[in-house]
């Protein structure tokens, strides 16, 4: 398990995100990782320290001035006995703390007092964040070495829309596995480009032509890529998953949007296409719900889509040096492949066998070969994850060939 034997230590704000706390210490010890917790007393307004220590098997600490903690130092033992400090929900108010170095609570001596790193996970009103004195405390901040997941854009509870939402408990996980995963920055400084994800092609305005992909291996790409050092955009069609730290995301929804976006994110050192582009769209799309008629299903002309992979891979000028692609195949997946490689001007193909019962699409394993014009290296079956980090490991080395 990615967590195992890591010690975290959750500080839990004030706000109604206080109660996805609960389901990341779930995500935490899932992984393997332990979780002692400080309830600020804003925290306790939105959940309780009996929920707490019931899902940590923890005893809760809350109280800076506890005779029996204070008496062996405990903010001080607290914040240094953990492996890295975890703030989820980060209020205003704590980010103003930590940026000032205030201590006038358990929760901000024990981040003034800690030697550790500190991950927060912002939650507050957009006005809230997007407030000058608010950015002010993040550019300190992130100065001072803080790593940051979130906020995300979304509904608020209090009724607004923008960012300030708290990033989800499993991304919160993602981040802590990743501020621990060791640090091999192979691709410092260069720019890598990832697609992602379906494409929706509208037929009217509630249906639309799509596929299976969930963007969960184009994802872990992206999160592999960052890890690596690189400067990461990634390019996703519509997913439910989480986006990963420390990329730049563009979201798209169709296949049309999908090529302006890669083409404005140019120039870039490698480019890896993952993305399931629909192939095809219809030529006119309906402005009004199309309905059911006695003279039988309206017959819908098709349109070929862009080919986003063939585009970039043919361009004279700011072509990226390493291009992958990837086919998604039910049968005769290494001569499709083959066929892809030098059709579409690429430089790899990671092909994989999608059919049946195979459970890729929208799984968490995946079992690919890499195709280039002189060898064909199939992997064993693996987590999309180090699918991810063996196929970056392997365009580092590519790369740094190319440019000696």
């Amino acid at each position: 398990m990615a967590l195992n034997g890591k010690r975290v230590l959750l500080i839990i704000g004030g706000g109604i995100a206080a109660y996805k706390s609960l389901e990341l210490i779930r995500e935490i010890t899932k992984r393997g990782g332990s979780v002692r917790a400080i309830l600020t007393k804003a925290g306790a307004e939105f959940v309780t320290s009996l929920s707490v220590a019931s899902l940590s098997g923890e005893k809760v600490f809350t109280d800076l001035f506890s005779l029996t903690d204070e008496a062996e130092m405990g903010h001080i033992e607290l914040s240094r006995s953990a492996d890295l400090v975890v703030v989820a929900p980060a209020t205003a108010d704590i980010l103003a703390k930590m940026a000032q170095g205030l201590a006038n609570d358990l929760a901000s001596t024990a981040l003034l007092a800690t030697d550790k790193r500190v991950l927060v996970a912002p939650a507050m009103n957009v006005r809230m964040w997007q407030h000058a004195a608010t950015q002010r405390n993040l550019a300190t901040l992130k100065a001072d070495g803080i790593l940051f997941v979130g906020p995300d854009d979304g509904a608020m509870a209090c009724g607004e829309f923008g960012p300030g939402r708290m990033a989800e408990p499993v991304a919160i996980a993602d981040a802590i596995e990743a501020a621990f995963a060791p640090v091999s920055r192979v691709l410092e400084g260069r720019h890598v480009l990832v697609t992602s994800g379906p494409t929706h092609e509208p037929i009217d305005p509630v249906r639309y032509i799509a596929n299976r992909s969930s963007g969960k291996q184009g994802h872990a790409i992206a999160a592999a890529a960052a890890r690596a050092g690189a400067k990461v955009t990634l390019v996703s069609g519509p997913v439910s998953i989480p986006h990963p730290v420390g990329v730049t995301v563009i979201s798209v929804e169709t296949a049309d949007e999908m090529l302006r976006a890669v083409q404005h994110a140019l120039p870039a050192d490698i480019a890896v296409f993952c993305a399931a582009v629909a192939d095809w769209r219809v030529a006119a799309q309906s402005g009004d719900k199309l309905k059911k008629s006695e003279a039988g299903p309206p017959a819908l002309s098709l349109t070929p889509n862009p080919d986003i992979l063939s585009t970039i891979g043919h361009l004279s000028a700011n072509r990226p040096s390493l291009i992958v692609g990837f086919a998604a195949e039910t049968s005769n997946v290494i001569d499709y492949a083959r066929g892809k490689l030098d059709k579409k001007a690429c430089d790899l193909i990671v092909a994989n066998d999608v059919g049946g019962d195979s459970g890729i699409m929208g799984g968490d394993m995946n079992t690919v070969h890499i195709v280039s014009k002189d060898a064909v290296d199939s992997w064993p079956k693996l987590s999309k994850t180090e699918v991810a980090e063996r196929l970056i490991a392997l365009l580092a080395t590519k790369f740094a060939k190319a440019s000696r």
